[in-house]
Formats: structure tokens, C-alpha cells, sequence
């Protein structure tokens, strides 16, 4: 454990950022099996309506910079090639 005053505020803020980012990660997961969802179930118009909404959740993890730009930018193009092909 940290013993120093600076170590131990470091320590407490590390914490803070793991808990907001898995948040985060875990809604960018789940918007998109929701988009994988609704295809499997062969719902396309539903799954590409899903898709701006995924589309927004991912962005928005990327500018927070839980997630890295390209791999934000590739998630969605694999989305919509996924959608485009249905």
C-alpha cells in the first residue's frame, strides 16, 4: 500500500477512474450485442436504429478516453458492415 500523502491520493484517485471506466466499458459491451441482438434476430431496420445509438456510446467512450480512437472507430465500422450485409 501507499505510504506517502501523494501516493495514497494517487492511489484514491486511480480507484475512481477504474470503477467510472468500467462503467463505461460495460455500456459500450452492451450496446453492442443489443446491435448483435436484434440482427441474429433478423430485426434490421430495429438493429440499424440501435446502431446510431451505439454509434453515440462508443464515440463518447473514445472522447473520454476509456477506449482508444481506433479501436472506437472499429467497432462501429464492424457494426455497420454487419449491417449493411444483412
Amino acid at each position: 500500500m501507499a505510504n506517502h500523502k501523494s501516493a495514497l491520493k494517487r492511489a484514491k484517485q486511480n480507484t475512481g477512474r477504474r470503477i467510472r471506466n468500467k462503467a463505461v466499458k460495460t455500456r459500450v459491451k452492451s450496446v453492442v450485442k443489443d446491435v448483435q441482438q436484434a440482427l441474429a434476430d433478423g430485426k434490421v431496420e430495429a438493429a440499424a436504429g440501435q446502431l446510431d445509438h451505439a454509434k453515440s456510446v462508443i464515440d463518447k467512450a473514445s472522447k473520454k478516453g476509456v477506449i482508444h480512437a481506433k479501436t472506437a472507430s472499429r467497432k462501429i465500422s464492424r457494426l455497420s458492415r454487419q449491417i449493411n450485409t444483412a
